[in-house]
């Protein structure tokens, strides 16, 4: 059976599951049973659309299923999906102060 790792953001909405044991022949089966499985997931990982959100990322092993069939990549029965969301961020601009010359 597919196992899907859970990243440490979304583990509150799985009970505080590591990984999940799913069901599933292809990429988009095994999301669907993941989120029927930890309903709190579904507005996380997919959009009003019932797309995946752009910034959730799904790895079959070491491949970003976007980069393979997409949701429609086919699941062996020992798959190890990998759910990688996105992380943005970097360092804050500091703004320097403007100095003006006042006329006197």
């Amino acid at each position: 059976m597919p196992t899907i790792r859970i990243p440490t953001p979304l583990r509150p909405f799985t009970g505080g599951a590591t990984e999940a044991a799913i069901a599933g022949t292809t990429v988009a089966e095994a999301m669907r049973d993941l989120t029927a499985q930890h309903p709190q997931l579904q507005q996380h990982l997919y959009g009003s659309d019932g797309e995946l959100r752009a910034f959730v990322n799904i790895f079959l092993d070491s491949e970003d299923v976007r980069h393979l069939q997409g949701t429609a990549t086919p699941l062996p029965a020992s798959a190890r999906l990998r759910i990688v969301p996105s992380v943005a961020g970097g360092t804050k601009m500091q703004t320097s102060s403007v100095h003006r010359k006042t006329a006197g």
